[in-house]
């Protein structure tokens, strides 16, 4: 079992329009100790972002009304939130897909469906592991 200790202030925001793929990140993510918040598209995630500051945010790219994509540019465009790190979820991988998620600020592509060790993966690529450190500055993944 993981030290959940690190992890217990860390809050990661999961956008996707698919209850099964924010049940499954949030189990992942929750057992492995992070505080997790949910959003079924861009408009209610850019709500919880300004409310509730997330440390990571997961953002699907294809949903409804907001893309992953736009949602991603207004995080990464706000003088508040543009160093909170974004990972893209797609179930499209492709070279045209990393690339345009990077253009709009991306920290990096997760594809769907993914597993328990590559979501952590993940988010420790992006967050410390101590939340001592975290609380003094995000990295830069």
């Amino acid at each position: 079992m993981p030290d959940t200790r690190a992890h217990a202030r860390r809050k990661v925001l999961v956008i996707d329009d698919s209850s099964t793929i924010r049940r499954t990140a949030e189990i992942f993510l929750s057992q492995a100790g992070y505080q997790v918040l949910l959003a079924e598209d861009g408009f209610e995630a850019l709500a919880k972002v300004g409310e509730l500051h997330p440390d990571l945010v997961f953002c699907d790219i294809l949903m409804p009304r907001l893309d992953g994509y736009q949602t991603c540019s207004l995080i990464k465009k706000s003088p508040r939130f543009h160093a909170i790190p974004v990972i893209m979820l797609s179930s499209r991988d492709g070279v045209f897909d990393r690339s345009r998620g990077r253009l709009v600020g991306a920290h990096d592509h997760l594809a769907k469906p993914f597993t328990r060790e590559t979501l952590l993966h993940a988010v420790q690529a992006c967050l410390p592991l101590r939340a001592d450190v975290a609380e003094k500055a995000l990295p830069a993944c």
